[in-house]
């Protein structure tokens, strides 16, 4: 007979001990995002070390629907140990370049699933549902038809089907058990309950945590402190504490590896107006501005990181940001995206739910408009942001977010390494770069196909030129004042494009470092606050 677990006292061990408890061929999941947003590092820091001293454990299988990581020491970094993991499926791989670097050697099966249908599968695994069917993913490389999100020649076995139900295509996602997650709140109570009060965002804590639950394994929770019993409020725990484990105390993880604590990341506080920055006048701004155009008033859109992101700090330089919602697949509503590696957390969010509940909107009504980067786009219109040679990138919320948009505005500059002059309203190139659009992608991330079956409004733009997906593929619909397609785009194109009969001039207003006229955005009404 099932007998239920007592409220007492979690015990609190040393992360050295906690680690112990991961086995052999363990499933091991990581809650939290990218560059420290909840991410239990003192953990992952130990197991690394634990494997490098000892030899064990061996042969883990290792799931992280986000990037893990800064990109040079922590996060999976630690983890680079070859022997360490039989099979590792992530959603983004280049937060750990260490970890990318194994899977393109092959030093186990490595998988790239999206990071909105890895979390969902952890509500799978806490429901003992055998998968979830789903339409994010159809065309990309995650399709069974295409790769399978197989990373490597060791990636044999297939995480993926495809079917048809009621003549309708969808992928089935098998669930995969945890044994063991690692998640990390803001402060537990003596008995276990943990609470996200003053972290960034919720993230997936709970259903990770009933999911190690339902196989009848262990959650251990890194915390910054505990509190006394019955001290929470019960409104901010967000993981009741019969699920979990073992607490680890580490009183110096912030919010996020840069950063110790903002409080308008988690809505104790409002960041004035006037203290965010304006963005810095150059190409990146010209894009920003150019997808900023397309924005209409009452949509609920999505803004991805890098360049995209810009389109929020351009709205608010406008006036407009109070007419649209902004959401990034992290969990929040409203606000203003923070930049770089604090690209995750909001300022000022207006809501932040868990990326459960976000992703279920993504993948069910989906955004108004979504603004996302690229790194190659074909004569077809699809676009790859997800792998580039050897490098794994992976590919986070992209695939989740994309295919329910009913507008994909994608902004990224037109090569790799140009180098240009904005000035006097033009642009000139003064030395060419590597083209990023190409005949043909190394990666389906986005299908064209597929855009244009479920009749979605797709646009490309760069400093130089927009192109528009038509019936035809790519068609180029404006260029930029100083710019000729001859002399200019061509040799930074790897193909030469359709071109539109009415070919524009792109608003000379986009080069210019003053801020745009109200007649740039027409289908607003400035606010005057």
């Amino acid at each position: 007979m099932r007998t239920g677990r007592l409220s007492q006292a979690k015990p609190v061990e040393s992360a050295a001990n906690a680690v112990r408890r991961i086995s052999s061929g363990a499933s091991v999941a990581i809650g939290g995002s990218g560059a420290g947003h909840a991410i239990p590092d003192v953990l992952l820091r130990e197991l690394g070390e634990r494997h490098r001293a000892t030899g064990v454990p061996t042969d883990l299988t290792l799931l992280h629907p986000f990037g893990v990581g800064d990109q040079q020491a922590k996060g999976l970094q630690h983890m680079a140990s070859p022997g360490l993991y039989r099979r590792v499926i992530g959603g983004h791989w280049s937060m750990a370049p260490a970890m990318a670097q194994l899977a393109a050697e092959n030093r186990f099966a490595a998988y790239c699933l999206p990071a909105g249908v890895m979390v969902q599968l952890f509500h799978c695994a806490a429901a003992g549902s055998p998968g979830w069917y789903s339409h994010a993913g159809l065309d990309t490389f995650v399709d069974p038809r295409l790769e399978a999100g197989q990373l490597n020649a060791k990636a044999t076995e297939r995480l993926v089907e495809y079917t048809e139900i009621d003549g309708r295509p969808w992928l089935f996602y098998k669930t995969i058990p945890v044994d063991v997650a690692l998640i990390q709140a803001w402060e537990a109570d003596e008995h276990g309950n943990l609470s996200m009060r003053q972290e960034a965002g919720l993230w997936h804590n709970c259903a990770l945590a009933q999911a190690a639950r339902a196989s009848g394994g262990t959650t251990v929770a890194v915390v910054r402190r505990v509190v006394p019993a019955g001290s929470l409020d019960p409104r901010n725990v967000c993981v009741p504490g019969c699920f979990v484990d073992v607490l680890v105390v580490d009183e110096d993880h912030g919010q996020t590896y840069q950063t110790e604590f903002d409080p308008s990341y988690c809505g104790e506080t409002r960041m004035s107006e006037d203290d965010f920055p304006e963005l810095p006048f150059g190409p990146r701004k010209v894009i920003a501005r150019r997808a900023a155009a397309e924005l209409t008033p009452g949509a609920v859109i999505n803004v991805g990181f890098g360049i995209p992101d810009g389109v929020i700090a351009v709205a608010r330089e406008q006036g407009i940001a109070g007419q649209v919602t902004a959401t990034i697949e992290h969990g929040q509503f409203g606000g203003v995206p923070a930049g770089g590696l604090d690209f995750g957390a909001v300022y000022n969010p207006d809501a932040i739910l868990e990326t459960g509940h976000m992703f279920d909107f993504y993948h069910g009504r989906g955004v108004d408009q979504t603004f996302l980067g690229f790194l190659q786009i074909d004569r077809s219109g699809n676009v790859n942001v997800s792998k580039i040679g050897s490098r794994i990138i992976g590919v986070g919320g992209f695939i989740d977010i994309v295919q329910k948009a009913d507008k994909v505005v994608f902004c990224g500059t037109l090569s790799i390494r140009a180098k240009t002059s904005v000035d006097e309203g033009k642009l000139q190139f003064l030395a060419p770069g590597a083209p990023k659009i190409v005949e043909q992608v190394a990666q389906v991330t986005f299908s064209a196909d597929y855009a244009r079956r479920i009749g979605q409004q797709v646009l490309y733009v760069t400093e130089a030129a927009v192109l528009r997906l038509d019936e035809g593929g790519l068609v180029l619909e404006e260029i930029a004042p100083g710019i000729e397609i001859e002399r200019d785009l061509l040799p930074q194109i790897g193909f030469r494009p359709q071109v539109h009969p009415n070919l524009r001039r792109m608003d000379a207003a986009l080069f210019s470092p003053e801020r745009m006229p109200d007649s740039a955005f027409p289908a607003f009404t400035p606010d005057p606050g």
